[in-house]
């Protein structure tokens, strides 16, 4: 995930946009803080959906073909 220095202006800027407004350059930096934030979400969701394995009550795999696909993609 991001760092806690970045969260941590992320929060401060959002808090700073609504109390007191933000400068170009905040606004700016705000909105690059939250491409890195969605893009390292983003990532970490991927990487954990490559590790589940879906399966019915009957003990059957129905994992998704797609996801199934997915993960053999990323092994190789």
């Amino acid at each position: 995930m991001l760092a806690k220095q970045k969260l941590d202006r992320i929060n401060e800027l959002a808090k700073k946009a609504k109390t007191s407004g933000l400068t170009a350059e905040e606004t700016i930096e705000q909105a690059k803080l939250r491409r890195e934030y969605i893009q390292a979400f983003r990532k970490a969701m991927t990487d954990m959906l490559h590790t589940v394995t879906v399966i019915d009550p009957n003990g059957n795999d129905v994992t998704p073909k797609k996801l199934k696909e997915s993960q053999r993609r990323r092994l190789h």
